[in-house]
């Protein structure tokens, strides 16, 4: 049975004082009870315009549609009425928004949160409210926030923040259930959790989900129809099996293959010792009172040993709270920590930031945040010199000039474009100059912090492979942190996973893919790869 038929959709952007942008072309599609149909394609491809056009939640009148309808329940929605479309609005469609931070508002409990739309469809009182609420916070696995309904969003987890949504969204039934990205921004085993919760909930209401990513594991295991958008128009569609063992348009089998793969370049185990780190702690002091007294630590990272080679990549995985990240800034002594670190042959533990200054060059970093990283008041060439004017001095501005040509050319970047400033790109290119900046000073170590969270994955695959250029290029060792296992896999030699500050499991990149020995590791393969987890590692017999 059809729910909702889009058929020839168009939205069209007026810019001031610019030519429209046509963000959709002409998009058709249906959308079945009880089954799963997903939008894929990358940022910029209009997946998210399209979705928010079913519930015409565009910015109108700057938005509009020169073609299409959208019919629900035989009426198109359309120039409907507001009185129609708030009929329609989180009661017969809801959605759930890509960031649940910015979508809850952090001024309402969750309680508060959860029961408007019951108010305003079911004309509840109070009481009914209250008990719908904690029914449906049991439905979404939060049975533990039941006597806290009080709670703020900040509050929460951002697991539990997405699970607060996903009971809004389901508050009244819907016959549909839009999901804009709805795990971009977990980790993978939460990812896990929230996505068999909604195909558990999609079973017990018989509702239609409208799955909006760029995930190709998470529509694998969701959709039973896949939509593939690039550039505002629908590529191809079909059975979502179908689509994926033969793909028809070449953008598709571009999209499918483009996943991050292969694996690091071989090396020498017996390379020079960069790194080690000795029982490294960065505990944080939890103050209370009038007085601040420090009455406990948060151990961010409890006692970690690590050493690394020349050449290599050390990868260092584990959900968000891990730690993973303060290790990283530990390490290259942006955070103080206890222990011992030793880089290049030399204890720096105790070295002043002025004495750590010189040793700056050899050891980078390469920041998650493509949008955040990047001074949006300097040129790209302001950017990437930096680093030359604090180590370099003696070079004359044209030799500055020089390597900064020099090194955009070696990262794919054109570099008649070094003039420009960092919104004029795209995320790829802007990780590309952050890449640009660390390697410019041609360091030993580059500590990379998620560098391909923000991406795209066919862009992600490309950033995968100018590492692993400039990797076996220059012998560089770096340290890649990150939650997403796939990207891991294609990078590290060596892998280190975390659990609350601690390590959970260390070995080669073999020996945690392929025989983990910890229950965790193999909860995170699990969540990662949407897989039975790799059966551990036969425990050898001593022998009597």
């Amino acid at each position: 049975m059809t729910l909702l038929t889009v058929k020839d959709l168009s939205v069209t952007f007026r810019v001031p004082d610019q030519q429209s942008v046509a963000a959709v072309k002409k998009v058709s599609f249906t959308v079945e009870k009880g089954k799963t149909t997903a939008l894929v394609g990358e940022s910029g491809s209009g997946k998210s315009v399209t979705a928010l056009s079913v519930l015409q939640l565009l910015p109108y009148p700057m938005a509009s549609h020169p073609s299409g309808e959208i019919v629900f329940d035989g009426q198109n929605v359309i120039g409907a009425s507001k009185s129609v479309l708030r009929s329609i609005r989180g009661n017969r469609i809801s959605m759930i928004f890509q960031e649940p931070m910015t979508a809850l508002n952090p001024l309402h409990t969750i309680e508060r949160q959860i029961a408007e739309p019951l108010f305003l469809h079911k004309k509840m009182s109070e009481t009914a409210a209250r008990a719908r609420v904690q029914e449906l916070l049991e439905m979404v696995g939060l049975s533990q926030l039941k006597t806290r309904l009080g709670a703020f969003p900040h509050e929460l987890s951002g697991g539990q923040r997405q699970r607060v949504m996903i009971a809004m969204a389901l508050a009244n039934e819907p016959d549909i259930l839009i999901a804009d990205e709805p795990t971009t921004a977990l980790d993978v085993t939460v990812q896990l959790q929230i996505l068999e919760l909604l195909q558990k909930l999609q079973k017990e209401l018989d509702m239609a989900i409208l799955l909006i990513t760029h995930d190709l594991n998470v529509v694998r295991k969701m959709s039973d129809h896949v939509c593939v958008m690039n550039r505002g128009e629908i590529v191809e569609q079909g059975a979502t099996k179908a689509v994926f063992e033969t793909p028809e348009h070449a953008y598709t089998k571009a999209l499918l293959s483009a996943e991050p793969k292969g694996a690091p370049p071989s090396v020498n185990d017996n390379a020079r010792v960069l790194l080690t780190a000795e029982d490294v702690k960065v505990y944080f002091p939890i103050k209370k009172g009038v007085m601040r007294r420090t009455v406990d630590y948060v151990r961010a990272v409890d006692g970690i040993d690590m050493v690394l080679r020349e050449g290599q990549t050390l990868g260092i995985v584990g959900e968000s709270g891990s730690g993973k990240s303060t290790l990283g800034f530990a390490i290259l002594r942006l955070l103080q920590a206890q222990g011992k670190i030793s880089f290049n042959g030399q204890d720096v533990t105790h070295l002043s930031q002025k004495q750590m200054r010189p040793l700056r060059a050899d050891m980078q970093l390469v920041f998650q945040d493509p949008y955040g990283a990047l001074s949006p008041r300097l040129s790209v060439r302001g950017i990437i010199e930096e680093g030359l004017l604090v180590h370099q001095k003696h070079l004359s501005q044209k030799e500055r000039d020089d390597r900064v040509v020099a090194i955009l050319e070696e990262v794919g970047l054109d570099p008649e474009t070094r003039f420009r400033y960092p919104h004029e790109f795209s995320g790829g290119q802007r990780q590309r100059i952050a890449i640009a900046r660390a390697m410019i000073l041609n360091p030993k170590l580059v500590v990379l912090d998620e560098p391909t969270s923000a991406l795209d994955m066919s862009v992600q695959a490309q950033i995968v492979e100018l590492l692993r250029d400039l990797q076996k290029r220059h012998n560089l060792s770096y340290i890649f942190i990150s939650h997403d296992l796939k990207v891991v896999r294609a990078m590290s030699h060596h892998v280190l996973v975390m659990q609350h500050g601690k390590i959970v499991e260390i070995g080669s990149r073999e020996q945690i893919f392929e025989s983990p020995e910890t229950e965790y590791t193999k909860e995170l393969l699990k969540a990662a790869f949407f897989t039975d987890a790799p059966k551990a590692a036969p425990k050898k017999k001593n022998k009597k």
